[in-house]
């Protein structure tokens, strides 16, 4: 649509340190569309639209690896209209938007549990995973039907069939091991996991990754999010000393 922000270009980054990996929870659109006295679906499409310049920002700063939580697996409990309508949207989406991806080199994965899923949402997610499989730029991963402990859950029931199946032992099972059974296996853990809305915390969100990132939490409902809010979160980024459990500097 001519609406939509284009994905802008490349440009050589202003920040001496930025993060490899970003982890986006995209909270706040009911709020926003309640304070703007519209419906909460409203609040969704307006969600739609920021996702889409956060993922313009995040190409243009030469970001590796972008994670959004678009769909948990608790959502699932949210009024029969409403999920209809965020599914819809998502649908759109993925319709309108991979060609872009595909334009900018950006490759999409699906991170979450698909048993269960209907049909439609199964090919919705093949459609975006095997048109963008090439891509070798931005990697967008897209949290659906996911939750962070579902994910641990089903990356030890990974490990005990394999050593059931005598193709490891309990000696082999270490933090490594855990790791690649991950829905995120072969991936950097994020740097910096951003939430908006002010709600400060992360809601079953990356739980084993995120034990070394960097937080940014803004009071701005995600559907205000905009190259400003990014550019923010990187400057943040930039300024904070990353120890990782040592003394540093």
């Amino acid at each position: 649509m001519s609406n939509e922000p284009a994905i802008a270009p490349t440009i050589e980054s202003e920040f001496a340190v930025l993060p490899q990996h970003i982890g986006v929870i995209m909270d706040g659109n009911g709020r926003w569309a309640t304070a703007q006295g519209k419906p909460r679906n409203d609040g969704h499409r307006a969600g739609v639209e920021a996702l889409r310049r956060l993922v313009a920002c995040a190409v243009e700063f030469e970001i590796d690896y972008l994670t959004i939580f678009s769909f948990s697996s608790e959502n699932w409990t949210r009024p029969a209209d409403e999920i209809n309508a965020i599914l819809g949207l998502m649908k759109r989406f993925v319709a309108s938007d991979v060609s872009k991806f595909v334009a900018h080199n950006v490759r999409v994965r699906i991170l979450g549990r698909r048993e269960g899923l209907s049909k439609a949402i199964l090919q919705m997610i093949d459609q975006a995973e095997s048109r963008t499989a090439h891509c070798t730029g931005l990697q967008l991963n897209v949290a659906f039907n996911y939750g962070g402990r579902q994910e641990i859950t089903d990356a030890v029931r990974a490990l005990v069939q394999d050593a059931a199946a005598g193709k490891i032992s309990a000696a082999d099972i270490d933090e490594a091991a855990i790791a690649e059974k991950l829905y995120t296996a072969g991936m950097p853990d994020p740097d910096l996991i951003f939430r908006s809305s002010g709600e400060e915390r992360i809601s079953n969100f990356l739980l084993w990754q995120a034990a070394y990132a960097e937080f940014v939490f803004y009071d701005e409902f995600w559907p205000e999010f905009d190259r400003e809010i990014f550019v923010r979160m990187l400057e943040e980024f930039a300024g904070r000393k990353r120890r990782f459990g040592g003394v540093g500097a």
